[in-house]
C-alpha cells in the first residue's frame, strides 16, 4: 500500500505574500488542534456548493440604522431591550428567504442567530435574562423555523453567533469586572450547545470573538478557550464546519467587505463574505442602495477563479421582508447561474492563475472555464504553457474559438461575434477548454495554512 502524501504546511508568511492586493483574511492565527482538523474531503461539500446566501436580522431592523445602531448611538439598555417586545414580524413565513436563497443559486445560507446586540432568536433557556425573540413579542423560535424552511429547500444550514455581548459591562472591562464577564462567557457556552444540539446546523460562523471592542478574535482567546468551546459544537456534528473567528484557526478563513478581489489563487479554503446592497451596514437600511447585476458577477467570477466561496448579505426589514429591487437582482444571478452555473459549482480554481480584470479559470475533470472579463485586452494576452493540452476551445454559448500555440504561450482567438452587440456587453465571456486528459492542477488538496508568521 502507498503511503498517503502529507499536506505541505503553508506559513502565515507565505500566505500573506500571496495577498499582496486586496484579500484580508481576519483572525489569522488562531489557536491549533489537532483534534478539531477536518480532512479536506470532509469540507469538499462546501468548496463544490461556492454560493451562500447570509441573513442579518434582529431587533436593529426595526430601527433600519444597522446592527451597530445600540452601539453607535449609545442607546440606553432599556430603551433598546424594549424593542423586544415590537419585534412581531407580520405575516411572514421563513420560506420566503429560502425561495430568495433558491432563485440566488444558493446551496447554503447562514442566518444571524444572535448579533453583539444580544438578542437571540430561538428559545434560548441560556439566554442572559431570557432576551430572546421565543420569551419576548414574536414568541417565535426562528431558528427553528430557519433551520426547517433551509432543509425543506434543500440547502445546507449554517448559523451565525456572536460570544460578545453589549449587555454585559464585563465584556467592555474582563479583567477589571470578571464575574460579569464570567456570566457573558456562559452565556456563550450555554448557547453554543443549544445552537449545534437542537438544529444540527452544518456551519457554526462566529463574529465577535474580541473583548472590549480592542484587539482580535485570536487575540481573545485566553479568556473563551476557543478550543474547549468547539469541542462541545463538534460533540453534535463531527463533520460541522467553523470560521475562525472564535480564536481556534477554523476550518475556512474569511475576507469580509465589498472591495474589488484581485490576486492570485489562494490555495487555503476561503469565502468572500458581502452584501447584495453597497452601503455599510449588514442590517437593513431603507435607502441602501443595490449592486449592479453586472458588478455582482465580476466579483462572483473573480472570488471563485481564486478559489473562494462567496457568502451574499440580504437584510430584511422589522417584519422579514426583501425589497422587489434586491430580489430581482439575487434572481437575476440566479438566472445567470441557471445558464453557466457548471462553470462555477463543484469546481476548482485553476489551472491558470488570474490576471486581475482579464481573465481567470476554474477546472473540472478534463474541462477548464476560462472567464474573460474584459474581451478586448484579452486579445493581446496569452496563456502560458503547462502540462495540460488543450484538445478543443468553444464558446459556452457556441462557436469555435481558435487555439493558437506559440513558443512564449497559447492565443485563443474568439470570434468576432463575442465582441459585438449584445455579446461585448456581457460582464463574463467563457470559454470551454477541453483538455486531452483530466487537468493537473497542484494545489489547495497539497498545502495547509499553519498560521505562523
Amino acid at each position: 500500500m502507498m503511503e498517503k502524501k502529507m499536506p505541505r504546511k503553508m506559513t502565515g508568511a507565505e500566505l500573506k505574500s500571496m495577498l499582496k492586493s486586496s484579500i484580508n483574511f481576519k483572525s489569522l492565527g488562531g489557536l491549533k488542534c489537532e483534534e478539531l482538523t477536518l480532512s479536506p474531503e470532509e469540507k469538499q461539500w462546501w468548496r463544490d456548493a461556492k454560493i451562500g446566501m447570509f441573513i442579518h436580522w434582529g431587533l436593529y431592523s426595526i430601527l433600519g440604522r444597522g446592527e451597530w445602531a445600540r452601539f453607535n448611538e449609545k442607546i440606553p439598555k432599556e430603551e433598546y431591550e424594549a424593542l423586544a417586545d415590537e419585534f412581531i414580524p407580520r405575516d411572514f413565513k421563513m420560506k420566503e428567504w429560502m425561495d430568495i436563497a433558491k432563485d440566488f443559486g444558493a446551496r447554503y445560507a447562514v442566518m444571524v442567530t444572535r448579533h453583539h446586540d444580544g438578542f437571540s432568536l430561538w428559545n434560548s433557556e441560556g439566554s442572559y435574562e431570557h432576551f430572546t425573540s421565543y420569551h419576548r413579542g414574536a414568541k417565535r423560535d426562528f431558528v427553528q423555523e430557519y433551520a426547517d424552511a433551509c432543509r425543506d429547500a434543500g440547502l445546507k444550514v449554517g448559523v451565525y453567533y456572536s460570544p460578545m455581548d453589549w449587555r454585559f459591562p464585563g465584556y467592555f472591562d474582563p479583567e477589571g469586572l470578571p464575574e460579569n464577564a464570567a456570566l457573558m462567557k456562559k452565556q456563550c457556552y450555554a448557547q453554543v450547545e443549544e445552537l449545534c444540539s437542537r438544529y444540527q446546523p452544518d456551519i457554526l460562523w462566529y463574529d465577535g470573538g474580541w473583548l472590549a471592542h480592542k484587539g482580535s478574535d485570536t487575540s481573545s482567546a485566553w479568556f473563551w478557550e476557543p478550543v474547549k468551546l468547539n469541542k462541545i459544537a463538534r460533540s453534535y456534528n463531527p463533520k460541522l464546519l467553523i470560521n475562525p473567528r472564535s480564536g481556534w484557526e477554523g476550518d475556512f478563513y474569511c475576507d469580509e467587505g465589498s472591495h474589488e478581489i484581485t490576486g492570485k489563487i489562494i490555495p487555503v479554503p476561503w469565502e468572500k463574505n458581502m452584501c447584495v446592497c453597497s452601503g455599510s451596514s449588514w442590517g437593513w437600511m431603507a435607502d441602501d442602495p443595490v449592486s449592479d447585476f453586472d458588478w455582482l458577477i465580476r466579483m462572483m467570477v473573480n472570488v471563485v477563479c481564486r478559489g473562494g466561496n462567496w457568502l451574499v448579505n440580504i437584510g430584511p426589514d422589522r417584519n422579514g421582508r426583501i425589497s422587489e429591487e434586491i430580489r430581482q437582482r439575487m434572481r437575476q444571478v440566479g438566472d445567470w447561474l441557471r445558464v453557466y452555473g457548471e462553470s462555477i459549482y463543484a469546481t476548482a480554481a485553476g489551472p491558470y492563475e488570474p490576471m486581475d480584470n482579464v481573465y481567470g479559470a476554474t477546472w473540472r475533470d478534463e474541462k477548464v472555464y476560462l472567464h474573460i472579463l474584459d474581451r478586448e485586452e484579452f486579445r493581446a494576452e496569452k496563456l502560458p504553457i503547462t502540462e495540460n493540452h488543450i484538445e478543443s476551445a468553444v464558446l459556452f454559448d457556441g462557436g469555435a474559438v481558435e487555439v493558437v500555440e506559440e513558443q512564449d504561450g497559447i492565443r485563443l482567438i474568439l470570434p468576432e461575434r463575442a465582441y459585438a452587440g449584445d455579446s461585448g456587453e456581457v460582464p463574463d465571456t467563457i470559454v470551454v477548454l477541453t483538455m486531452a486528459e483530466p487537468v493537473k492542477a497542484g494545489g489547495d488538496a497539497d498545502i495547509y495554512f499553519t498560521g505562523k508568521e
